[in-house]
């Protein structure tokens, strides 16, 4: 199965992101219509719903493409992706005048972290599992 392995390759990145929006989407919708709560993230939820799974789509499209050069684990390839997708978030909100909270600033130290090795633990056993199914590694 060699035929169009980088559209394989993205398709496989592109499922775990995808899932996990639609439980947050499906979340953020209950919160906000059924319970009430005013969180004004309508703005930014462009971001997370379009951007997020086609940079995992195209970030494993890479990593399929530069495996042979770069021999590091699709972990660690993964847990690069924050790298680039938060400073992408900031512009973002900050273009659309969306406040971040303050509490924000004092949490990063210890969010960062933990999202690194959340991107990693997801690539290794998701995104690796899905490049296996397909043949891709």
């Amino acid at each position: 199965m060699n035929k169009h392995a980088y559209l394989r390759a993205y398709m496989a990145g592109i499922a775990v992101p995808t899932i996990f929006l639609l439980a947050v989407a499906t979340g953020f919708t209950v919160a906000r219509y059924v319970y009430h709560i005013p969180v004004p993230i309508e703005r930014v939820i462009v971001f997370p719903m379009a951007v997020v799974p086609n940079a995992w789509g195209l970030w494993n499209v890479l990593f399929l493409a530069l495996r042979d050069r770069l021999p590091w684990s699709l972990g660690l390839h993964g847990a690069l992706l924050p790298i680039l997708l938060a400073p992408l978030g900031i512009v973002v909100a900050s273009l659309l005048n969306f406040q971040i909270p303050s509490i924000a600033a004092r949490v990063f130290p210890i969010l960062a972290p933990v999202a690194l090795i959340v991107y990693y633990f997801a690539w290794k056993y998701f995104v690796g599992f899905l490049n296996r199914v397909l043949e891709l590694v």
